[in-house]
């Protein structure tokens, strides 16, 4: 069975939804492959770095209302194994280290750049809207740094990246993490590993007995 994951690297939720499917693959017996699609919870440009609460505060209310929010997820993720500083995050634009991904994809090494790139944003405070950072997150993952860099220097991936994301758009996806299994059923939001695992293995009787 297929996993198309629709997610922003940036998305909070989303790195929680993609650990707790971790967690219920590891109790599924069944054959998967995971592939991961752009989503962008904000295309607008980031023309410099700033500091995500103060981001979040111009976006929802005020400062206050933003470290609620940042709180509150923070809690969520260390019950599902995850450590998040919203206060060393940096707001950014994804587009790049969603061509970044796709670059990962062909080379075998998404899964690995994916996690880097949560990491990156929400423990270290890289801008992952910096092509060198990316290029530094690439070569940490074993991809090679020249490849990398001249790829993000080049117009490879963009187009297909830009069609992806507006396919996102055109099939519903609204709100991320979205997962769909098997091309046709999709389970949105960072379900609970038991849900997940409930999901799958409805999909897989449903596609056994199609």
């Amino acid at each position: 069975m297929e996993i198309e994951i629709y997610a922003d690297v940036v998305c909070p939720w989303c790195w929680i939804g993609k650990r707790r499917l971790e967690q219920a693959l590891e109790r599924y017996d069944g054959e998967v492959t995971v592939r991961f699609r752009p989503f962008q919870l904000d295309p607008t440009p980031v023309t410099e770095p700033k500091p995500l609460i103060e981001a979040l505060g111009a976006k929802f209310g005020g400062r206050d209302q933003a470290e609620g929010m940042a709180a509150h997820v923070t809690q969520v993720a260390k019950g599902a194994g995850i450590e998040m500083h919203f206060d060393r995050a940096v707001a950014a634009n994804t587009f790049e280290a969603h061509r970044l991904v796709r670059f990962a994809t062909e080379r075998g090494r998404a899964a690995e750049l994916v996690e880097r790139l949560y990491r990156a944003h929400f423990q270290d405070g890289i801008d992952v809207g910096s092509t060198d950072a990316l290029v530094k997150l690439a070569a940490e993952v074993g991809l090679d740094e020249t490849e990398a860099r001249d790829y993000l220097e080049s117009n490879l991936g963009r187009r297909e990246v830009a069609a992806d994301l507006s396919e996102a758009h055109q099939l519903g996806v609204s709100s991320v993490p979205t997962f769909v299994l098997a091309g046709k059923y999709a389970v949105t939001g960072a379900q609970e590993p038991e849900t997940l695992l409930a999901a799958l293995h409805e999909v897989a009787q449903r596609e056994a007995s199609a």
